[in-house]
């Protein structure tokens, strides 16, 4: 049997670097690296370069644009685990005179704030942090174009309150609190605010002809949380594993799920991308994937993770366009995983201590009405409720340590599934969010909301 661990076949191999070498053709790029992880690692990384012999490799610097995201919410989820602040927290209760109204922490997370995509002029890629030295620089006098909480709206604004946000709270800059609490942690020293040998260098590839010109490089400021950070694939391949499976050093796996949810309704013209907290969600045929795309000036990147086959794709080029970053990373990730698909976990019994009587009692089928479902023990004491047959509201359910449930998917995410006995102990019913489960379909005597009919079921 081979393991997760194991080096990636050669046939792979060879896809995804010509993969990464027609993306490099294709997208005029200067230089262009690609890299995978699964198993806890990375397990290939590959580059393509127009300088003959001089092809960079994992451990290359990159600017990574809006990636730099990300690792921004992260750091507010840590304050909120903290309990030093909460989601759906005005703005205004920790940082007071931003001017951006009653916008909530989580709107700023999944850009529902109905702030404005930008700053005012000039183009706050192109020049110096300096030229906005404060908030109120990069609001302007009318920060807002929606509405608050109606629409996706991205804002690199609000990301860049969001890292003042963390300053505030934490006492210490955004630069040493995403240090200390996130890079140092998970082993990301080659990410850093400005860029450390060995790095690219930042190009403007001409639309119509095959000729270059050097882009600036310029700290963005009090914008920095929005977009400043240099990073590398080897180290963007370790962040993804953490994007999907957490790392209690720095974020529990509960809090890295709860990033990955969507926070709002798409983008209007695009249902196929969502947005949680700080992460882009792209839902395509084969699943969804988690992560986030990132450019500036002479820099596009793009970082995509499979959580459910444990597989992470990065994908870095030095060109202002052309190179797409971000399909040639998920197509790291499907080429991975078509090629050569993870092996499951070998079933096994629940340890005997784990074996709860009146749990297995509730086992099997019951029916909400007429449609016919199963519940099956899951981990940790939770359950399972599923259609048998046909299609319906599939449903995990985490136990409760004062009893009960609450669901984690879907329809039911959030809602309270109970048991209701009768005086004597039986179990009457489920209780699902007030939908009444029985044993039997409108057996009578059942509590069926609105009674059963006296004469039970008949023939036409």
């Amino acid at each position: 049997m081979t393991s997760d661990f194991e080096a990636l076949l050669p046939s792979t191999e060879r896809s995804l670097l010509h993969r990464v070498a027609r993306a490099q053709r294709e997208g005029r790029a200067p230089s262009f690296v690609g890299a995978v992880a699964r198993g806890g690692a990375m397990v290939w990384s590959g580059s393509r370069s127009c300088v003959e012999g001089h092809a960079p490799d994992a451990d290359t610097q990159y600017r990574i644009g809006s990636i730099t995201k990300v690792f921004t919410a992260v750091l507010v989820l840590r304050l909120r685990d903290e309990g030093l602040l909460g989601l759906d927290d005005p703005l205004e209760k920790h940082l007071p005179g931003t001017g951006a109204g009653e916008v909530t922490i989580a709107q700023l997370l999944g850009h529902t704030a109905g702030l404005a995509a930008e700053t005012p002029s000039p183009w706050w890629e192109r020049t110096p942090g300096s030229t906005r030295p404060g908030l109120p620089e990069v609001l302007g006098e009318e920060p807002a174009v929606h509405p608050a909480g109606r629409s996706f709206h991205y804002s690199n604004p609000g990301y860049t309150l969001l890292g003042s946000l963390v300053e505030a709270v934490r006492g210490t800059s955004w630069e040493e609190a995403l240090r200390g609490e996130v890079l140092e942690p998970l082993g990301m020293d080659r990410t850093t605010v400005d860029p450390v040998a060995p790095h690219a260098s930042g190009w403007a590839v001409h639309p119509w002809a095959d000729v270059l010109l050097p882009e600036p490089s310029e700290h963005l400021g009090v914008m920095a949380p929005a977009g400043q950070l240099w990073s590398t694939a080897a180290d963007l391949c370790r962040f993804g594993l953490f994007l999907g499976a957490g790392d209690d050093r720095v974020l529990s796996a509960a809090s890295v799920a709860e990033m990955r949810v969507p926070a709002g309704p798409p983008a209007v013209g695009d249902p196929q991308m969502g947005y949680g907290l700080g992460l882009q969600i792209a839902y395509g045929e084969g699943g969804s994937l988690i992560g986030h795309g990132g450019s500036l000036p002479g820099f596009v990147a793009g970082l995509w993770v499979d959580v459910e086959e444990g597989v992470a794709g990065v994908a870095l080029a030095n060109a202002t366009s052309g190179p797409l970053t971000g399909v040639v990373a998920a197509d790291l990730v499907r080429t991975v995983v078509e090629a050569e698909p993870r092996f499951p976990e070998p079933w096994r019994p629940l340890p005997a201590g784990e074996v709860d009587r009146e749990l297995l009692e509730l086992t099997g089928p019951w029916y909400w009405g007429t449609y016919a479902y199963g519940l099956r023990v899951g981990p940790e004491r939770g359950v399972v409720l599923e259609p048998l047959r046909g299609t319906g509201r599939r449903a995990r359910f985490r136990a409760l340590p004062e009893g009960g449930w609450v669901g984690l998917d879907g329809y039911y995410a959030g809602e309270s599934l109970t048991v209701v006995r009768r005086p004597d102990g039986g179990v009457s019913h489920l209780d699902l969010g007030s939908f009444v489960f029985t044993r039997e379909p409108y057996e009578p005597g059942d509590a069926v909301p609105g009674g059963v009919d006296e004469a039970g079921w008949r023939g036409l």
